[in-house]
């Protein structure tokens, strides 16, 4: 029951995040779910908002730059962090401390 409740949190974590978080690329925003790493991204910021303790920006930092990002048909990656503008990664921070608040 448990992993079944896992598994919800983690796909409503997903979806929230794919339609608040964008990629800004020459002012074109590529939402996070149209990119397919909303689920990504969630999965790795889980531990974030399980652990016993306030979900920190530099944390989230830390899981965005260890995402890598193809990018040209996959002749070059660039980190998740280089390509969010800083006001998604606050709704991002936002997001997890709410889910966090709720769990």
């Amino acid at each position: 029951m448990a992993k079944t409740n896992t598994q919800e949190l983690l796909e409503a974590l997903a979806a929230e995040i794919g339609e608040n978080v964008y990629i800004d690329i020459a002012k074109w925003h590529l939402y996070l779910s149209d990119a397919k790493l909303h689920t990504l991204v969630a999965e790795q910021v889980y531990p974030l908002i399980t652990a016993n303790k306030p979900v920190e920006e530099d944390e989230v930092t830390q899981v965005l730059e260890s995402i890598p990002v193809k990018i040209g048909g996959g002749r070059r990656e660039l980190p998740l962090i280089d390509l969010l503008p800083l006001q998604c990664q606050v709704n991002l921070v936002d997001i997890l401390e709410k889910y966090q608040r709720e769990m």
